[in-house]
C-alpha cells in the first residue's frame, strides 16, 4: 500500500503503540483487499471494547483481566500484546449492544452480565465514543452527507448510508472499525470508489409497493435475486419515506448481501436509469409481479404453522418515533393478551422522546414494553417459553426463527398488534 507521511508515522509507532497496532491491522486488511491507499474517515460506527461472557471467559482463561484495554488490544486490534488504548481519534459511535441497561432482568440477563455490560459501557464513553447503542445511527444523530467516507458496521445501516444518504462505506467489521477509530483511516476500496457504486442488475416492479410491509417483501425479493450485487429498481413503487427505506434495505441485506441499491428518480445517485448504471448494462433483469410477491410472503412465513402467538417483537431495525406512535394508536383501548408478550426495540434517543410523549407509558399500560440497545436476535433473548413469534420485519423473520428455534409469522404492524392482543395470528398475504 502507498502510505502518506502521517500513515507511515502511525505505522512506525510515533503516535503510540495503540495507533501502531491499528495501522498494522489496517495495512494487512488493505493488502488483503487489494487496496492501494487509504481514505480519511471522520465517521465510524462499530462496537469497540465490548465484551460478553464468551470473551470474558476466553481472556480470563488466558490469564488476562478482561478490561477495555485487553479486549480492544487483543480482540479488536488483533494485537500480540496489550497496549494502552487512547481516546478515539475521530467521531465514533457505538452501535447496538447485548441488553437493555435498565430492563435487563426482563430480558433474562444475569446480574454478572449486566455488571460487565455497564463497566464496558463506562470505559467506552470515557474514550470519547458516543453511546448511541442502535442499529439505526442515522435516527439517533449520526447522519453523514453525500460523498462522506464512513467506516460503518451493521448491514442495514450500511445499505441505508450508501443508498439513501449517498455516504460511502463498505460493510466493515469490528476490527476495522476499531482500528479506524484510532487512526481515521480505512482502505480505499469497494464503495468508497465511484466505479463500484453503479448498478449491476435491474428490478422491474410490476405491482404496487406502498406499505412498510410491501417494501420489506420487495427488499427480501431483491436481496435473494441479486445477492451481493447492486440492484436498480424501476416501476410501480410509491415514493418511499425513511421507514420504508429502512425496512427495504434491511431485508435486502438479509436475504442477500446488498450494500447499495438505486431507485430511479428517488435515491441520490440514480436521477436516471443511465446514471444508475453508468457505463454498465444490466447483467440480468428480474420482474417483481403478483406471483413473485406471493412467493416471497410464503417464503418469509415458511417458519410459521401454529396460529397461537406468545411473543410479538417489533423494532428491527430499531423503531423510529413515528413507528412507536403508530403502535400507540393501534393499541388504543386494547390490552396485550395474558398469553402473549409484546417487546418493542428502539434506540435510547428514540425512547427518550417516547418517554416524554407518554408513549412508553401507554405501551406499558397496555401490557407491552419498550426496550433499547438491542433486539431479540442480537441478544438471543426472548420471553421464557416462547414457541411462536409475530414480527413486522422481514429481516427479523429471516434470522430469529433460526437463532432461537421458534416459529415465526411475518406481517404488518397492525397484524402483529392484533396478534399481541388476541394471542392468535390472523395476518393474510397481500
Amino acid at each position: 500500500m502507498q502510505l502518506t507521511a502521517q500513515e507511515k508515522s502511525m505505522l512506525d509507532g510515533t503516535e503510540g503503540k495503540a495507533r501502531q497496532k491499528a495501522m498494522e491491522l489496517l495495512v494487512r486488511y488493505g493488502e488483503a483487499l487489494g487496496a492501494e491507499r487509504f481514505v480519511d474517515t471522520d465517521n465510524v460506527a462499530g462496537v469497540p471494547g465490548s465484551t460478553n461472557a464468551f470473551l470474558a471467559n476466553y481472556f480470563t482463561e488466558k490469564g488476562f483481566e478482561p478490561g477495555y484495554d485487553v479486549i480492544y488490544s487483543l480482540f479488536d486490534l488483533d494485537s500480540d500484546e496489550v497496549v494502552e488504548v487512547p481516546k478515539t481519534q475521530v467521531y465514533s459511535c457505538h452501535l447496538q449492544g447485548g441488553m437493555d441497561p435498565v430492563e435487563w432482568q426482563t430480558m433474562g440477563m444475569s446480574a454478572e452480565a449486566h455488571e460487565r455490560f455497564m463497566k464496558a459501557e463506562s470505559a467506552i464513553a470515557d474514550h470519547g465514543i458516543q453511546l448511541l447503542k442502535t442499529c439505526t445511527p442515522y435516527l439517533a444523530g449520526n447522519v453523514p452527507v453525500k460523498g462522506e467516507h464512513c467506516a460503518w458496521m451493521e448491514s442495514s445501516a450500511v445499505v441505508f448510508c450508501n443508498s439513501v444518504i449517498g455516504g460511502r462505506t463498505n460493510t466493515e467489521g469490528r476490527e476495522s472499525t476499531s482500528a479506524a477509530m484510532l487512526t481515521g483511516k480505512i482502505p480505499d476500496w469497494g464503495f468508497h470508489r465511484d466505479e463500484w457504486r453503479f448498478g449491476t442488475h435491474r428490478i422491474e416492479v410490476e405491482v404496487p409497493v406502498e406499505s412498510v410491509m410491501d417494501w420489506g417483501m420487495l427488499g427480501y425479493f431483491v436481496g435473494d435475486a441479486v445477492q451481493e450485487n447492486i440492484p436498480v429498481l424501476t416501476g410501480e413503487m410509491s415514493q418511499p419515506n425513511l421507514i420504508r427505506h429502512k425496512h427495504f434495505g434491511a431485508a435486502a441485506a438479509s436475504s442477500g448481501g446488498v450494500e447499495m441499491y438505486h431507485i430511479v428518480g428517488v435515491t441520490p445517485e440514480a436521477p436516471t436509469l443511465e446514471a444508475a448504471f453508468g457505463a454498465r448494462t444490466a447483467r440480468e433483469t428480474f420482474h417483481y409481479d403478483a406471483l413473485a410477491r406471493r412467493q416471497v410472503y410464503d417464503a418469509i412465513n415458511s417458519r410459521g404453522s401454529t396460529p397461537d402467538v406468545d411473543f410479538v417483537m417489533l423494532g428491527c431495525p430499531h423503531y423510529s418515533i413515528e413507528q412507536i406512535w403508530e403502535v400507540v394508536k393501534l393499541l388504543d383501548g386494547r390490552k396485550v393478551s395474558e398469553n402473549c408478550r409484546l417487546w418493542i426495540f428502539t434506540s435510547r434517543a428514540m425512547k427518550t422522546v417516547s418517554d416524554r410523549n407518554g408513549y412508553t407509558k401507554a405501551i406499558r399500560d397496555a401490557g407491552g414494553i419498550v426496550l433499547t440497545d438491542t433486539c431479540s436476535s442480537i441478544s438471543q433473548s426472548i420471553p421464557k417459553g416462547t414457541k411462536v413469534a409475530a414480527l413486522d420485519s422481514a429481516k427479523q423473520a429471516h434470522y430469529l426463527p433460526a437463532f432461537m428455534n421458534i416459529e415465526a409469522w411475518f406481517g404488518s404492524t397492525a397484524d402483529c398488534i392484533n396478534a399481541a392482543c388476541t394471542g392468535r395470528w390472523s395476518g393474510e398475504a397481500p
